[in-house]
């Protein structure tokens, strides 16, 4: 690749970004480059989504879907974009996932969609493929989006960082004009060259961080590169603090972190000790396993640390039978078997794991960021829709909209990319080659402290020295950074630093337990604290 013009970069190819590429696609004229760093296009947090996406259940409604979001979202939840996702969601799914990709939802034999429950819904709401929704989802799309002749998809490309005016014009005189992005600089994995990608619409889709936690259910490159980058750009970004936590992921040594759906606790499953017996009820004896992820992944973290357990047990095989197990879940079937578990006829061990950014670069309800000409969409953006704690199952649903409404907005604003003589080349400073064990050592010490210090229990001692820690290991990776040469991982190893600083510095200023941001030694009640402040 080379420098490159377009009307809209994409950069990441999840459900936000393929959503927002195939609505783009409907107008022949305008050019859509989709750049993606997985050498797969496939290979996204969408990809590993299991559970399935919210729609419109038999007994539903707009107000139940509002109300059951508001709720999870422990009082942060913006009740706007909550309505417009339970508005405009379930004619999207229809439309879009169902009717034009293909997506093929699992049905009863009389051809009805069937509904799953999930943690802390009120109703069966969540239409799925198996446990490997995701997957099905967003390989249909991108099949669609292969016919489309004015998309084209580039993998094994790494963003490097947005290209901002003024930041980046050679004309001084654009200091005095609005902050506007103009697109991006791209490493070509394959050839080791930075080159310009300038848009008139760039739309940020990199999804999730859960890669800078030691225990996470994200892919590898959840590093945080869309968050990280708007953040160096000055563009905004909202509610860090929020991490959530997802209860349940395989836990045997040796063994990644694997997702065990929402889904399986939904059909029934319960949460055991080691010793057999349940727990549940002692943190929520209303919900008890269906209780919001932020309360169930902090009650298994309170077994393991008080009784020194290292896992807690899911109870499947109990409470249904194997050939419901086994096609209601073959992913979870599947996976189990590799490592000599059965959840058909036994228990299997858990742990909880990073799971899901609730905050990100903030975003109105058409997507648009801080920044003229710049969108985020799915997991990097804030749309308020989470607040503090995501529901179950929204999250796909959030990309499905609001990258159609980045889309749709972007279609209206028509214009051309910048010429390539306002903005630099990229200006090549370090040649040695990066060593790996820096790489691997600095990341895995991100990891560490965030696992131990920012992770599902926060206090300000730990927070104190996590912010030490990753202040004096941000010198060394930027000094690392500018002496070597630029690849993925390098790229990716700045991100995790800036992302891990800018949570640590959220959740050190945010002295108010909610949701998943709990901070063990300055619980108050949120109502106290908005009386003294009035």
């Amino acid at each position: 690749m080379s420098d490159l013009r377009t009307h809209t970069l994409i950069i990441g190819c999840g459900i936000g970004g393929a959503a927002a590429a195939l609505r783009l696609s409907d107008d022949p004229s305008h050019h859509v480059t989709i750049i993606t760093r997985s050498p797969e296009a496939k290979s996204s947090n969408t990809a590993w989504a299991q559970g399935g996406i919210v729609t419109r259940g038999l007994e539903d409604s707009p107000d139940l879907l509002v109300n059951d979001i508001l709720n999870a979202g422990a009082g942060l939840s913006s009740p706007r974009a909550a309505r417009l996702l339970a508005e405009e969601g379930p004619a999207l799914v229809q439309s879009v996932l169902i009717e034009r990709a293909g997506v093929h939802f699992d049905r009863t034999e009389d051809d009805e969609l069937i509904y799953g429950l999930e943690a802390a819904h009120s109703t069966r709401r969540i239409i799925h493929v198996g446990d490997k929704t995701g997957g099905a989802i967003i390989a249909e799309m991108l099949a669609t989006l292969k016919r489309c002749p004015n998309v084209t998809l580039l993998t094994n490309h790494t963003a490097v960082d947005l290209i901002t005016f003024p930041h980046h014009s050679l004309d001084p005189l654009d200091a005095y004009e609005p902050m506007t992005c103009h697109g991006a600089y791209v490493l070509d994995r394959d050839s080791g060259e930075i080159h310009r990608v300038l848009a008139a619409h760039t739309i940020l889709a990199t999804g999730g961080l859960g890669q800078i936690y030691r225990n996470t259910t994200n892919p590898r490159g959840s590093r945080g590169d869309g968050i990280a980058m708007a953040w160096r750009a000055n563009v905004r970004v909202i509610n860090a603090e929020y991490v959530q936590f997802h209860p349940t992921a395989l836990s045997v040594r040796g063994a990644p972190n694997l997702l065990i759906s929402e889904a399986v606790r939904g059909e029934g499953a319960v949460l055991l000790t080691p010793n057999g017996e349940p727990f549940m009820h002692r943190y929520d004896p209303v919900w008890k396993e269906l209780a919001p992820r932020d309360v169930v992944a902090r009650a298994i973290h309170s077994e393991l640390l008080e009784h020194g357990y290292e896992h807690v047990l899911l109870d499947i095989a109990s409470k249904r039978d194997a050939a419901f197990i086994r096609d209601r879940f073959p992913q979870l079937v599947e996976t189990a078997a590799q490592f000599g578990l059965d959840p058909t006829r036994e228990p299997i061990p858990v742990v909880p794991a990073a799971h899901y950014f609730c905050g990100g670069v903030l975003v109105d309800d058409w997507g648009r960021t801080s920044f003229d000409n710049l969108y985020a969409v799915g997991e990097v953006a804030c749309t308020g829709l989470h607040g503090a704690n995501r529901l179950a199952s929204t999250s796909l649903l959030e990309g499905l909209v609001w990258g159609d409404r980045a889309a749709r907005h972007v279609l209206e604003r028509q214009r051309d990319p910048i010429a390539l003589n306002r903005v630099p080349e990229w200006r090549y400073i370090g040649v040695d080659e990066p060593d790996p064990a820096l790489l691997e050592g600095d990341m895995t010490t991100i990891k560490n402290v965030m696992w131990h210090y920012v992770g599902l229990v926060r206090t300000e001692e730990r927070l104190a020295r996590a912010d030490r820690e990753l202040r004096h290991l941000a010198h060394e990776i930027e000094n690392f950074y500018r002496r070597a040469r630029l690849n993925d991982a390098l790229i990716g190893l700045r991100n995790a630093i800036q992302v891990a600083r800018t949570i640590t510095f959220a959740a050190q200023r945010n002295k108010v337990s909610r949701g998943t941001h709990y901070r063990a030694d300055e619980q108050r009640d949120i109502q106290d604290v908005l009386m003294r402040r009035s």
